[in-house]
């Protein structure tokens, strides 16, 4: 396939990749977004929200159905914030130049998740142009603020919604879920994130006089073998069991003949609706406190689990899949955390589903261009499916 012969959706996806859109940056995608979607009669919005030189871009663009009725609320949210490129020299070509080789289109945000957004648009209009007395109302959500620290994208726009009363009923988020082929997978929720700073404090010395200091490394031990042997919970239906891991460690000031006086220890759960927040910082409490040591916890709760039981979504977007693919999709709930997180706060059913996952971050990200239209037209069998 030429650039000359490509489909709209892949064409859209080339324009989407050329904007350099590194996070917190649009790059101008949803200018590009908006204007097609005002084409359709859609009335857009552009928030932008934190520190000026830190700002994000944001866009609400909703459509009511027939007769002005709202009906059902109906939502694709998504980034147009991709990752930084790595070095450059390590890319084939260009990553904000789209290129094709081998059956795929390559640049950065290929995968995650300009291919997604581009078929948002399409199958919209296409959805539109065939179906213009719809039922139910059609909205987009999209953020520049996804891949950064998510302080003023997704969660604010949220905000907004819930002050103004907009109800949503569904949402889809086109989020890279697909694993080996293209619908097998559909996130139906995430874990939630719980991170904590330990220190532990003891008393700095010198090495050949252990009896006038105290290792915080030696006290630390067991405890932190408890930590990292424990059983938090056993998961559930929908979720593995919950993981604990460390992700740094630091003691000492690089002398080899110094006791430390402290040591920091950074971990980070991943966890299941079968625990909360509160039972795990207690059960690390009790652990800590076995151990008898002189320590202090800094907490951050990244998010809380979120979960969409199957419901008219997933089963509307398992039938689009199955009848455009002949895949059998899997729910699951493996993975980081996105911004379902605070959707799900505002909307009845979330569900995450986008093209094949393996290249997302990494150098030379590529989407399969046999993939594209498909995904186009699964979106747009959701949309017939719930509101045609």
């Amino acid at each position: 396939m030429t650039p000359a012969t490509r489909s709209a959706t892949a064409d859209l996806t080339a324009e989407l990749i050329a904007c350099h859109s590194i996070t917190p940056a649009d790059g101008g995608c949803q200018q590009i977004i908006a204007a097609r979607l005002e084409a359709l009669g859609f009335v857009t919005e552009t928030v932008i929200s934190g520190p000026a030189d830190f700002s994000v871009t944001n866009l609400w663009a909703i459509k009511l159905g027939q007769i002005g009725k709202a009906g059902k609320v109906f939502v694709f949210a998504g980034h147009t914030d991709v990752v930084p490129t790595g070095p450059l020299d390590k890319w084939a070509s260009n990553p904000f130049i789209p290129s094709e080789r081998d059956g795929y289109l390559f640049g950065r945000g290929a995968a995650d998740m300009k291919t997604s957004l581009a078929a948002f648009v399409v199958a919209t209009e296409e959805f539109v142009r065939d179906n213009p007395d719809h039922a139910g109302t059609i909205a987009f959500l999209i953020t520049s603020d996804e891949e950064g620290p998510a302080h003023d994208g997704t969660v604010v726009m949220c905000e907004r919604l819930k002050e103004r009363g907009q109800a949503l009923d569904y949402c889809v988020i086109g989020e890279p879920t697909s694993v080996d082929r293209l619908g097998d997978m559909i996130k139906n929720g995430r874990r939630g994130s719980l991170s904590g700073k330990l220190l532990v404090k003891g008393i700095q010395a010198h090495i050949a006089y252990p009896h006038l200091g105290a290792n915080p490394i030696h006290m630390a031990a067991s405890a932190i073998a408890d930590l990292t042997n424990a059983e938090w919970d056993q998961g559930n239906d929908y979720f593995q069991a919950t993981t604990f891991q460390i992700s740094n460690i630091h003691a000492g000031t690089g002398a080899n003949n110094i006791i430390p006086g402290e040591m920091t220890v950074e971990f980070n759960f991943r966890f299941s609706s079968a625990s909360t927040p509160e039972d795990l910082r207690a059960k690390v409490i009790s652990i800590l406190d076995k151990a008898h040591l002189d320590y202090a916890i800094d907490w951050k709760l990244g998010a809380s689990p979120f979960l969409t039981a199957k419901g008219a979504l997933a089963i509307a977007l398992q039938e689009a899949i199955q009848t455009e693919t002949q895949v059998i999709t899997q729910l699951s709930t493996t993975g980081g955390t996105s911004d379902g997180r605070f959707i799900s706060q505002i909307c009845k059913e979330v569900v995450e589903f986008g093209p094949i996952n393996s290249t997302s971050h990494k150098l030379n990200e590529c989407v399969s261009i046999k993939d594209i239209d498909p995904l186009k037209n699964i979106y747009r069998r959701v949309l017939e499916n719930l509101l045609a």
